[in-house]
């Protein structure tokens, strides 16, 4: 039935687009969080300077969108709706973790909503094990990563401007923060972007469009202006657990943070790799807030953040599992 099939296809670039926009306002807060907290920047600005560079960012590179679309699955287990119900997963599970203001990873919910779908679909055995471990271990890694470059950037501003008072510090690092936030929004656009381009893309191959996984100029540019729409639509919820709730910042904190979340996330773009925007940041905020003392740290919401990290891959998952097991005996496998 080439028409459902067709149908099929449109559902899931409007679905996928739809999660796009989703993590644009899900994952505002991975750019701006910090230099609104710290009133380096309002909210409104902070949230439209954040939305035009995570388009720019959107269109520099397909590196990561490759390894969503080739590195997950079989390309032979792909159908429409094994895409569909995976981004299903991805976009209820992203929606839940918003209602209640937990910084999930997006990437983490689009991983865990196609291996959900491809397992109903096909069974384990279509999973691409290796590539699934190298994808799932730079998400673990690259949040410890991202605390111990925000503990050491902080360190050695502590120690540079130990003799600077703090006012007169932290007006400058408020302007400083700017430019990292604007390089954080960025870092964010060359990551996030990414992981729909890979979907529209794998589904493309699977229906025919095009012979070979090269991401088109139509869907990088559809990504990224989705992206930056709903980063414009802002997430205040997430933007007030990360920069209020969490750890209390200055300037300096926040431009440290920033600095060390773009580095860790621009150098895995760079690689190919997918990383978690969210994670990466928060556990920035983290190795920040460790140089101030323990207690400075709001332990709470750490463990809100942790368990948020930990059962997003199995819960989007599960979601995509039953969007499939649901939708298909009414729309075809």
């Amino acid at each position: 039935m080439p028409e459902v099939t067709l149908v099929l296809l449109v559902a899931v670039i409007g679905a996928a687009l739809l999660f796009d926009y989703i993590n644009g306002f899900h994952d505002t807060a991975n750019a701006i969080a910090t230099c609104v907290s710290t009133r380096a920047l309002t909210v409104r600005t902070a949230i439209f300077m954040a939305a035009g560079l995570n388009f720019i960012g959107a269109m520099i590179s397909t590196k990561v969108a490759a390894t969503i679309g080739k590195g997950i699955v079989d390309a032979s287990s792909i159908t429409q709706m094994v895409v569909l119900a995976g981004i299903l997963g991805a976009i209820i599970w992203n929606l839940i973790t918003w209602y209640y203001g937990l910084p999930s990873s997006s990437s983490h919910a689009i991983i865990g909503g196609l291996v959900g779908s491809v397992v109903a679909h096909a069974g384990s055995g279509a999973l691409h094990w290796a590539g699934l471990k190298k994808i799932i271990t730079v998400l673990i890694v690259s949040p410890i990563v991202g605390a111990f470059f925000g503990f050491m950037f902080m360190v050695g501003m502590m120690w540079a401007f130990r003799n600077k008072a703090p006012y007169n510090l932290n007006k400058v690092f408020r302007k400083l923060q700017i430019l990292s936030a604007a390089v954080m929004a960025f870092s964010h656009g060359t990551a996030d972007a990414q992981k729909s381009m890979g979907v529209i893309t794998m589904a493309l191959v699977s229906y025919g469009s095009i012979a070979t996984f090269d991401v088109p100029n139509w869907v990088k540019m559809s990504c990224a202006i989705a992206m930056g729409l709903g980063t414009a639509a802002g997430g205040w919820r997430i933007i007030k657990t990360v920069g209020h709730d969490f750890v209390k910042l200055q300037p300096v904190h926040g431009f440290c943070v920033e600095t060390a979340s773009a580095a860790v996330i621009l150098g895995a773009s760079a690689m190919g790799l997918p990383t978690s925007t969210t994670h990466v940041i928060t556990s920035s905020i983290l190795g920040v807030g460790l140089t101030k003392r323990i207690s400075a740290v709001n332990w709470g919401v750490a463990y809100r953040i942790v368990t948020a990290w930990v059962i997003t891959i199995p819960a989007s998952g599960f979601v995509g599992f039953v969007s499939y097991m649901v939708l298909s005996p009414f729309l075809g496998k």
